[in-house]
Order: C-alpha cells, then structure tokens, then sequence
C-alpha cells in the first residue's frame, strides 16, 4: 500500500537533550495509525517533527516524494497536513468562524469547503458567532479539528484528541476519523487510552524512548493485550 507519510530514521532534540532516535514510521494512504507509549516516550516530539516544530537533526520526513523536513514551519501545512495539537490551541478571543476562516486561508479554501467541514461537526454550526472560549471542551476539540480540516488535508496529525472528553463526546471523534478514511485522509493520532484508539485504528505503533518498538494490525493487539502492558504500563 502506498505510504502518505514517511519517518525515515529521524533525530531530534530539545537542546542538549535527544528525543528522538532513529525513529521510522509509515502512515499508510487512507489508514487511522496509533501511536501509543508512556508520557514522555517521544510520541508528540513526532508529529511537532512533521509539522516543521521540531528540528530534524538526522533521517529525513517524506510525504510522498517531497521531503518535507526541508521545509519551514508555515510552509508544512500548505502540503496538506493538518495538525490539531494537544490543548487546540484555539483563537479564544475570536469566534468560531473566525477561527474556521484562518484554516480555510491556510491553503485558499472557501465556502465550499466550510460547508463540507460543518457537514461533520454539526454543532459548530450553531456556533459561528460563539466566541472560542466559551465553547464547552468537546466543542473546542471539535473546531481545533474543523479548522484543520478546513486546509482539506490528505493528511491529519491528532494529539491526545479524546482527553478529558464525556463518552458523547469522544464517540463522536471517533466517528469524524472513520469518516475521514473513508474519504482518503491518512490519520496519525497519539492517544494514552487504548481503549479510545481500538474501535478506529487500522495500525498501532509503540513509541518507547524515541524509538519505534513495534507495529502491528489493531487485530493482533486485541489478541495480545498484554502488548500494550508492556510498552505503555496499563491493560
């Protein structure tokens, strides 16, 4: 199957300190991929290497035959990758369709796309002239991932999207991924819950001290539950 997204062999580091060693990875073109690890394991250090946030110190990112770990940071998202990281980081002062238009500008978008984007997250609809802030948390994580979407990427980075959401809530994220592969979009998504990432994810790779440990079909981890007691200390 053809790969979206390449990690191949990548270092990083914050200063002095190296997070990121040798760490490969393939995001398959339409498939939901976990990455799943302790705090600290690197898992997040990944996808801000993706989006340009990170310095790539060795080893090289590929989307297709671009090598994207060349490029600046404002730049990575006009590739077509979306990127929701963890806490949204929302324009809380602005409002919700405010906070959509900067997605759509990101790439020239328009009202086409808007429509299609509040075609899966209803609520927002009811919401354009809400300011950010006041949203409840699910309904901020929804418009992080309407504003990232609204750059209609082929690729989309989630981190952590589930956490400290109500059951409702986190079902309903859920359901925008699946939808989102059947429409083509590889999805790369860091979670802690295992229990938040099996009804969704097609691959599940485990991130332990900057290195890619293993990775397997979701099948095989739901016959081998203790995987995930190993590499991520809960199960």
């Amino acid at each position: 199957m053809e790969a979206a997204l390449t990690l191949d062999s990548i270092d990083c580091s914050y200063g002095e300190v190296q997070v990121l060693h040798g760490l490969s990875l393939e995001l398959r073109r339409g498939e939901v991929h976990c990455l799943l690890g302790r705090n600290g394991a690197g898992k997040t250090t990944a996808l801000k290497a993706i989006m340009g946030l990170v310095p790539v110190r060795a080893g090289r990112i590929m989307k297709r035959e671009l090598r994207i770990s060349r490029l600046e940071a404002y730049e990575v998202p006009k590739t077509g990758i979306g990127y929701v990281p963890q806490g949204r980081r929302l324009f809380t002062d602005l409002t919700v369709a405010e906070n959509l238009e900067i997605g759509l500008m990101t790439r020239g978008k328009g009202r086409d796309t808007l429509e299609r984007v509040l075609g899966l997250f209803p609520v927002l609809r009811e919401r354009l002239r809400q300011r950010s802030g006041t949203l409840s948390g699910g309904e901020q994580q929804m418009l992080a991932m309407a504003r990232a979407l609204c750059l209609e990427p082929d690729v989309l980075l989630l981190d952590e999207p589930t956490e400290g959401l109500m059951p409702s809530m986190i079902a309903r994220i859920r359901e925008v991924v699946a939808a989102l592969r059947e429409r083509g979009v590889s999805t790369l998504l860091v979670e802690q819950r295992v229990e938040a990432v099996l009804p969704v994810a097609d691959r599940v790779s485990f991130i332990e001290n900057g290195r890619n440990r293993q990775t397997v079909e979701v099948e095989h981890l739901r016959s081998d539950p203790q995987m995930v007691h190993r590499y991520v200390g809960v199960g």
